[in-house]
């Protein structure tokens, strides 16, 4: 049978979510837990591969397992053998046609920056940083040339497996609560560091080194090497992945409210 599976995790710790041979990512410690509960090798499938330092409130996986176990058994049974990084949300079983990335339809991140001049103690690892005063009105300006289906090759890292740079963006919102600077997004799928570049692009437009102008040509050049760095993996999280109703996941942990899409 096939189990649709939700989690949250802090990556701080982690060395990205994809398996690595020294076993220290979310994908090794989770199939390490579900296994236990199965008794048997459980490998599973992710929506979305978060790398090193990124966290999730949102991640959805499936599986294949040959054993009946009671959702609570997926759930708590697998919380009792994971790290205290990594807890399983949720668990239902689901058809055959499900797929956790293939039949998503968007993926929605945050990226929290922290612009003050003191770098950040309590929320280190959890926060991006900037410490130079950043114009909010002019990064909220410069996002409206990202509306929409654009080749993104300029926020692309050089070894993104992606088979096309193309991707539909359907909402860029910037704003700021307090001294903290939030950008929410969300798109059909996103490129390997596609949100870390962006980020970094308009903080160069908040310090004024970018016009929102120069933005918009930096997205149409489609050229990586004309980019800002790319910013820290601490502030990104996975807020949420749409399947439409036709699932019916629940939403535990899902923070970020999809746009309205097309009926699948």
């Amino acid at each position: 049978m096939r189990i649709a599976l939700g989690l949250e995790y802090d990556g701080a710790g982690f060395s990205g979510w994809q398996s690595q041979p020294g076993g220290n990512t979310v994908q090794d410690v989770l199939e390490t837990a579900l296994s236990a509960v199965a008794g048997m090798p459980v490998p599973v499938v992710c929506a979305g591969r978060t790398d090193a330092g990124v966290h999730a409130t949102a991640q959805v996986v499936h599986f294949e397992v040959a054993v009946e176990r009671p959702a609570r058994a997926w759930v708590r049974g697998t919380n009792a053998h994971l790290p205290p990084a990594v807890a399983v949300r949720w668990a239902v079983p689901v058809s055959d046609e499900f797929h956790a990335r293939f039949s998503a339809r968007a993926r929605s991140y945050r990226y929290i920056l922290l612009n003050r001049p003191e770098r950040p103690g309590l929320m280190a690892g959890k926060v991006g940083w900037c410490h130079r005063p950043l114009d909010v009105a002019a990064m909220q300006a410069a996002t409206s040339s990202l509306i929409g289906e654009h080749d993104f090759s300029s926020f692309r890292a050089s070894g993104c497996q992606s088979k096309t740079p193309v991707k539909t963006l359907y909402r860029f919102e910037i704003s700021r609560q307090g001294d903290q600077v939030i950008f929410d997004c969300c798109a059909n799928a996103f490129l390997h560091h596609m949100v870390r570049n962006l980020v970094g692009a308009l903080v160069y437009v908040g310090m004024g080194r970018i016009t929102p102008a120069g933005f918009a040509a930096l997205l149409a050049a489609r050229d990586r090497r004309l980019g800002a760095p790319t910013y820290a993996p601490d502030g990104l999280y996975l807020m949420g992945v749409d399947y439409g109703d036709r699932w019916a996941l629940p939403q535990q942990g899902r923070i970020m409210a999809v746009p309205q899409l097309p009926v699948s």
